[in-house]
């Protein structure tokens, strides 16, 4: 290779001399300004070619590239290199132009270069030649082996699959030139798993076999390895592929049990599962179609098999209830068959699988069962019957214990039907249609034991009894009708038109009768033979002054069976009208005000309720104070005591105290005798009481003389409690070595403490500034 490019070079050389020369031996001629430019130098060109380096080269660097060459032929020319790799892995003897590769060169990371030629005076530095640009290319060598993308690789396949099914698509990468050939050529091959899976093509891996049972062997492992076309390889040439098989439909399902024996009680809710059948199916849940059926034996409508594929099992439920007293025991062949499956997946394999089944059906103490789901019976109005209808229930048990019959109170509020022993029902009361056309009745059979107790087990039916109607109502106005009239009217007028209803059930060819009853009246009443009537003037001329509001009973008969008559008043009023006939002046009729008794009656209760509420209130009053004034016990007397102005003994006072011996000494009476439990001298008796001198000579006043008085009492009295007097608060605190805390001993004006501040604390302390503060009129005296 570098003896070709150097031939290169010199070729090159050469036919830049060869140029050189032919040039000169053409004399230049005499120039004319029409044939010479203004600027003319002689044309230079580079010479070199393209150059090539191998990678990877084995031989001990710098490794020679090529030369660069330029036709200037000049003394001090110099060669330079310009670019990213220039100076670092590229470098250029400057006198020669021989480029040289100070590094090995990896294709794979930089397939080429490029660089800048410069040719420069050495001693100045500027360019002889215009710079040129030039590529060197890295020959590819094969040093890589093929390599995965990836070490591990996951796939799935469904299983029973045919020969050839693909399964994946390996990718394994050359960094090596694609254009050499041969450099980047992968081969695949199965290293692990080649009795089952093949690879065909670039990578692709298929199924080598049809018998891959998912149930047998869920997962395959193979290993694949890759080299290139001339047998390079490597570690990082080896991946493994994991292929999972997907579950199909392939098996049918087997009974675990060729006979399954269930017991269920006789009261079991239809609907409800009485045992399940297992079955085998090793598919996944979402491929188990499993299909249960009766094959065998009459109960196919009595039950049914529910599958539950998540579980592998059949749920038997009753489709109709069991009856013990009619069949104890079921027995029936049942089928298991998959419709879904493929029948290619099989051989050999029979499609259905057969079991018994036997349900034992046992007996449970069933309430009363009645003949009916409901009944309906009939009962004219007005009527009282000792038998309306009867209703009939039975002990479905082999006992036959007796029924007894009674009506929810619930369902008959006004009670008024009966039911008797035998379930014949009767009403107590006669019945208004009117009032309640239906009466629904809940009817209790309950089962009853040899003694006439009942055992629990009961069963309701409803009863519906229509009441018939019964033409028990007169005819009446089918509303109330305001009729007015002028007082001039003339006779014919028409006053109003009235028509009539009837309460009873109206038949389609009802007709009612209309008549006045009596005819000393200035109205006349036409019949229209419509059901309607027309009430007209029939002399004319209503005198206001005798009669404001005229009252016209009228008779209305139906022709009912028998046919009754009513009596309604229409009550007409005289008015004053205008020409035109307009009414201008009425006096309408005050209206009726009627209290019914029934009213009467809840408002007579309502008062008698207020005045029992309010004479136990009174009573209650009474009884306490009552009670306060009597005798109390000890402990009440002393709660009581904190109501009082007057203070009481102190916390040692917990027995001696009683009060009535303060109401003696306020109302001047003798005290009361005391119980010999208070017979022991008082406590304050035993304590002595210091001297006290008065503090000035003046005489005492009543107010002094009063509490001397009240002082000797109570030191005479030796059994008698202390009372709310001076000589109390002397001893108050004695035991307590903070003395005395009462304020009746304490001369606030010996005190220390200034409450002049009080008067700065704002109104709310005004009092208490009032009480403490220095009076500014005592100090002016001094």
């Amino acid at each position: 290779m570098q003896v070709l490019v150097m031939l290169l070079a010199a070729a090159g050389t050469y036919l830049g001399l060869l140029t050189a020369a032919t040039a000169a031996s053409n004399p230049g001629r005499q120039d004319t300004p029409s044939t010479l430019p203004l600027h003319r130098r002689q044309k230079r060109d580079w010479i070199w070619n393209q150059m090539h380096i191998d990678e990877e080269k084995n031989g001990s660097l710098p490794h020679y590239v090529g030369k660069i060459k330029s036709s200037v032929n000049h003394k001090n020319t110099k060669y330079q290199l310009k670019g990213e790799s220039a100076g670092k892995v590229f470098r250029v003897d400057e006198n020669t132009g021989d480029v040289y590769a100070f590094e090995r060169l990896d294709r794979e990371k930089i397939p080429e270069y490029q660089l800048v030629a410069l040719v420069v005076d050495k001693n100045t530095e500027k360019n002889l030649e215009s710079p040129s640009s030039f590529t060197i290319k890295v020959h590819d060598i094969n040093d890589n082996w093929p390599v995965f993308t990836q070490l591990v690789f996951n796939a799935s396949v469904p299983e029973m699959s045919v020969i050839g099914t693909s399964v994946i698509q390996l990718t394994a990468v050359d960094a090596d030139d694609p254009t050499v050939a041969d450099h980047a050529s992968v081969i695949y091959r199965l290293k692990e798993g080649e009795e089952h899976f093949r690879i065909r093509g670039p990578g692709l891996i298929e199924t080598a076999s049809k018998n891959l049972d998912r149930e047998t062997v869920p997962m395959y492992k193979i290993v694949v390895e890759t080299q290139d076309a001339q047998g390079l390889r490597g570690d990082s040439g080896t991946a493994t592929v994991f292929i999972t098989l997907q579950d199909v439909n392939d098996n049918f399902p087997v009974f675990t049990q060729t006979r399954y024996t269930f017991s269920v009680p006789e009261d079991i809710r239809v609907g409800s599962p009485l045992g399940s059948l297992f079955v085998k199916d090793p598919d996944e849940p979402q491929n188990r179609k499993t299909k249960y059926s009766i094959v065998q034996g009459e109960y196919r409508d009595t039950f049914t098999i529910e599958p539950d594929p998540t579980r592998n099992e059949g749920i038997i439920k009753p489709m109709k209830p069991l009856d013990y007293e009619r069949i104890q025991q079921y027995s029936f062949t049942i089928e298991a068959t998959d419709p879904t499956i493929d029948l290619r997946y099989l051989s050999g394999t029979s499609t259905k699988n057969i079991a018994r089944v036997i349900i034992n059906v046992t007996d449970v103490d069933e309430p009363p069962n009645f003949k009916q789901p409901f009944y309906h019976f009939q009962l004219r109005e007005n009527e009282k019957k000792p038998w309306i209808g009867s209703v009939l229930a039975v002990d479905p048990d082999a006992a036959q214990r007796s029924i007894g019959y009674s009506i929810r109170r619930t369902s008959d509020k006004g009670q008024f039907f009966g039911i008797n022993k035998h379930g014949n029902i009767y009403n107590v009361k006669e019945l208004d249609r009117e009032v309640y056309p239906w009466y629904n009745l809940t009817v209790e059979a309950k089962e009853l034991d040899s003694r006439g107790t009942p055992t629990g087990k009961e069963s309701i039916v409803q009863v519906h009894i229509e009441v018939l109607d019964e033409n028990d109502n007169a005819p009446e106005f089918a509303k109330p009708y305001e009729a007015k009239v002028c007082e001039d009217a003339p006779q014919g007028k028409l006053v109003v038109q009235i028509s009539a209803i009837d309460k009873d059930v109206t038949p389609r060819d009802v007709k009612f009768k209309f008549s006045l009853s009596t005819e000393d009246s200035n109205f006349t009443l036409t019949d229209n033979h419509d059901n309607t009537a027309n009430i007209t003037v029939k002399h004319g001329y209503f005198d206001r002054e005798r009669a404001k509001v005229h009252h016209l009973p009228i008779l209305i008969s139906d022709n009912g069976r028998p046919s009754l008559t009513g009596t309604s008043t229409l009550h007409v009023t005289v008015c004053k009208c205008n020409e035109r006939g307009e009414f201008t002046l009425c006096e309408e009729m005050g209206a009726q005000v009627g209290v019914s008794i029934q009213a009467l009656v809840a408002i007579f209760l309502c008062i008698l309720t207020i005045a029992v509420i309010s004479l136990l209130v009174y009573l209650r009053r009474r009884l306490r104070k009552q009670a306060r004034a009597h005798g109390k016990s000890v402990p009440e007397i002393h709660e009581q005591l904190v109501t009082y102005d007057e203070e009481g003994g102190g916390e040692m006072d917990t027995t001696s105290y009683d009060v009535s011996v303060l109401n003696s000494v306020r109302h001047g009476g003798a005290k009361p005798p005391r119980p010999a439990l208070d017979a022991r001298p008082s406590l304050y008796a035993q304590v002595q009481k210091p001297p006290r001198h008065a503090p000035g000579a003046h005489a005492p006043g009543e107010m002094a003389a009063m509490i001397e008085v009240k002082k000797d009492e109570a030191d005479h009295d030796g059994g008698g409690p202390p009372y709310d007097t001076l000589h109390i608060y002397g001893y108050e605190g004695a035991e307590s070595i903070a003395e005395s805390l009462s304020s009746l001993g304490t001369d606030s004006s010996d005190s220390d403490i200034d409450y002049d501040f009080l008067n700065d604390w704002g109104p709310r302390f005004k009092m208490l500034a009032e009480l403490y503060g220095s009076d500014p009129r005592e100090e002016l005296l001094y």
